[in-house]
């Protein structure tokens, strides 16, 4: 029994080391890997396959796709792909991209695929897209035309990718905005917002005489108007701001007259008291000088008292010459 137990356990242990070591050699010699390229006609070396392991290049990205290119006869090496890998680059989706541009009759090179793969766009995308073009709706755009009313139009721009602007050709965001723009300046120049509504085409024309694509990653096939909606009244709304900021300043200057007039009001009172003290000054300067004139033997006395005299006339006179103040005061001793 104990002859038998260590001879399954010596079994055990061969047959652990049997996988460890076939995992091993598997991992590092790809065999079904390298069979798989044999069978699709893809003569590749099961050397290359490990240096591939020790360059950390993962084979089966680079034999799978290898092997697509093969059957689509794109006449591809594995160096290409490799060194696109290496680079960063998604082989898979170049390779699919060059077949569907080869389906298409798209003339496509690897090496410009492979640029437009690095330069970070979906190089497969841009493909279909230049087969089946692309609806790109824009925003609601507000214009307002020559007599103040605003108009909101929104646009659909159908654009098939460029394949060679592709590479530094700038996106949809500029198109969109070119479109924007150009739907502002067309409406602008309209005389009156009717004319926009009844001719809508006229900014489609107007907008794609521009030439918005120059310089994009895209080729506009039409503009398409899908809205056109009549907004605020732009013009009487600023006329009626414009007319309550005079109305603003006109109420600021009035408040600034009636100010200055309040201003020089109490002034002309100042004066006027001021006079009056000067006057209270000199006539308390009377009597002095005629004490002066008394003493000094220029006014005599006689004189004095003619001039009480003449003083007291004329307060009599001054007190019947007011018969309402004396009548009042008679019917107010009656009372």
């Amino acid at each position: 029994m104990r002859v038998f137990e260590s001879g399954i356990v010596s079994i055990l242990l061969i047959v652990v080391v049997v996988i460890i070591v076939l995992s091993v050699f598997f991992s590092f010699f790809p065999v079904m890997l390298w069979i798989s390229a044999l069978a699709s006609g893809v003569r590749i070396g099961i050397i290359t396959l490990v240096a591939m392991r020790l360059r950390r290049v993962t084979p089966s990205r680079i034999v799978n796709p290898l092997i697509k290119a093969t059957k689509a006869g794109l006449g591809l090496n594995i160096n290409q792909l490799e060194s696109h890998f290496l680079a960063g680059g998604n082989v898979d989706r170049v390779i699919n991209a060059l077949i569907a541009a080869q389906r298409a009759n798209i003339p496509l090179e690897f090496e410009r695929a492979a640029a437009i793969d690095l330069a970070g766009r979906d190089v497969l995308q841009a493909v279909q897209m230049s087969v089946n073009p692309r609806v790109i709706e824009t925003p609601i755009v507000a214009a307002v035309a020559k007599d103040g009313i605003e108009v909101k139009v929104k646009a659909r721009v159908t654009v098939r990718a460029n394949i060679d602007r592709l590479v530094g050709g700038a996106g949809e965001e500029t198109i969109i905005a070119r479109v924007g723009e150009g739907i502002v300046t067309t409406v602008g120049s309209s005389n009156s917002h009717k004319d926009v509504l009844e001719n809508p085409d006229s900014i489609s024309r107007t907008v794609l005489s521009k030439g918005l694509d120059a310089g994009t990653a895209f080729e506009i096939l039409s503009i398409d108007i899908a809205d056109v909606d009549v907004g605020k009244n732009i013009g009487a709304f600023l006329q009626t701001e414009q007319a309550e900021a005079d109305k603003r300043i006109a109420q600021a200057k009035a408040e600034e007259r009636r100010a200055m007039a309040v201003a020089q009001e109490q002034e002309m009172k100042a004066r006027v008291v001021e006079m009056r003290a000067r006057v209270v000054e000199s006539e308390s300067e009377v009597p002095l000088a005629m004490a002066e004139a008394l003493r000094g033997g220029k006014l005599g006395v006689m004189d004095y008292m003619n001039l009480k005299n003449v003083e007291a006339d004329t307060q009599m006179r001054n007190s019947l010459g007011k018969p309402n103040e004396n009548s009042g005061n008679d019917n107010k001793n009656r009372d």
